[in-house]
């Protein structure tokens, strides 16, 4: 396998990280993905923890609530050349979110809170014998980020809060590589590791009266620290020397988000809220590897990527129609951070639209619980830069959602 061959599998490993237009969305809390994944000026529970920490200030209990989306998500590929098509064979994606909210009783200004939530992750897995099996056969992700807060009410209309992030990472990727053996099989490449990085989480929130609202969110660039990664290949012996298994060490930047949010209440049945995100995706402008041992086929890279900063817009509904039970509504679009030269089979990425619905039931004041359901399809035709794979790539994901909150 030549040198390029393999510093193109490396570069593979950090797109579907950095992953914010493809299958994950804002799944950090289920009143909001049922309106259109929006909720920076509206307080609607403990997940604004994610959305706004400024809002929380403006609550008045101490709830926890857990979530779980699961994601079904598929990809069929039709090669530009020959027109014939392969499909992903994902598991089901498994993220999850949970929040608590305390304040004392002494203090009602002050607000503590804490979140672990999955804003990455997902498994990818291509059919035996693809065309793009030398570009990749196999990704999973796992992220967790743990997220300490405290807001603050400065006046019954104005609150301000702030989050850490601590953020735990574990990867592992997996390709073909064009060498074949005596019997013909394909030598594989592994590449594994773990990350963990720091950010944080600030927001403002203002009644400008009773029936507006507005909000103001950061999110800070997350900078994720690949340290000890392990690069295992299956290779035949005659060139096993040229790519001895050992570690790596990497830099995967995720990008800042600053969200604008507006609420408006016309009564007390109704909710309309709208989002605006601009997303910081030029901080991934390259990619780079340094490896422990290098070889005359293993050197270190250094690779463009030259994604672009973006505009997403996200606005739902929610409508109490009776007094326990409410529904909700929305939808977004969103612009494609990747370049064409960019496109790989595990970012098939494009400019999205998709929509949403749920609904809430409360058994008790103390109790209730809230299902969405997500869906989206996308379609980019495009060619690798790296890879020179081209073709389309169409893209199909549903994601129904359950919570439930308890007050106390």
């Amino acid at each position: 396998m030549s040198r390029q061959n393999f510093q193109v599998l490396l570069l593979l490993l950090l797109p579907f990280i950095m992953n914010a237009q493809g299958f994950q969305v804002n799944f950090q809390g289920q009143k909001q993905q049922a309106m259109g994944c929006a909720g920076t000026a509206l307080y609607k529970d403990g997940a604004s923890i994610f959305f706004n920490p400024g809002s929380v200030a403006l609550s008045d209990e101490n709830s926890i609530n857990v979530a779980g989306t699961p994601i079904f998500a598929n990809v069929l590929y039709v090669d530009g050349a020959s027109s014939l098509g392969y499909r992903t064979k994902n598991p089901v994606g498994t993220p999850f979110s949970a929040y608590g909210v305390f304040q004392l009783n002494k203090l009602k200004q002050l607000k503590f809170g804490f979140a672990a939530y999955t804003p990455f992750g997902s498994t990818v897995v291509w059919e035996d014998n693809w065309i793009g099996r030398f570009a990749l056969t196999r990704l999973k992700l796992q992220a967790i980020f743990l997220q300490p807060t405290i807001s603050y009410r400065i006046t019954e209309k104005l609150g301000i809060g702030a989050g850490f992030i601590f953020a735990l990472g574990e990867v592992e990727l997996e390709k073909d590589i064009p060498v074949q053996d005596s019997l013909g099989e394909y030598a594989h490449a592994k590449l594994s590791g773990k990350a963990k990085a720091f950010g944080f989480n600030v927001g403002i929130h203002y009644d400008i009266s009773d029936q507006f609202s507005i909000g103001l969110n950061y999110r800070s660039k997350v900078k994720m620290n690949l340290k000890e990664g392990i690069a295992d290949f299956t290779v035949p012996g005659s060139i096993a020397a040229n790519f001895p298994d050992q570690s790596f060490t990497g830099s995967l930047p995720l990008p800042s988000v600053i969200t604008l949010g507006l609420a408006y209440k016309p009564n007390a049945k109704l909710n309309a809220i709208i989002d605006v995100n601009y997303v910081g995706w030029s901080a991934y402008d390259t990619l780079a590897f340094d490896y422990v041992t290098n070889t005359a086929s293993l050197a270190d890279t250094k690779s463009p990527r030259n994604y672009k900063n973006i505009f997403a817009f996200r606005a739902g509904v929610s409508y109490i129609v009776i007094e326990n039970l409410e529904l909700r509504a929305g939808g977004g679009f969103g612009f494609t951070p990747v370049p064409e030269s960019s496109v790989t089979p595990e970012t098939p990425d494009a400019n999205r639209g998709y929509f949403t619905l749920g609904v809430g039931y409360k058994f008790n004041e103390h109790f209730s619980l809230d299902a969405s359901f997500y869906y989206t399809q996308l379609k980019r035709t495009a060619t690798n830069g790296e890879t020179n794979l081209s073709g389309t790539f169409r893209t199909k994901a549903v994601a129904p959602g359950l919570g439930l909150v308890y007050k106390f």
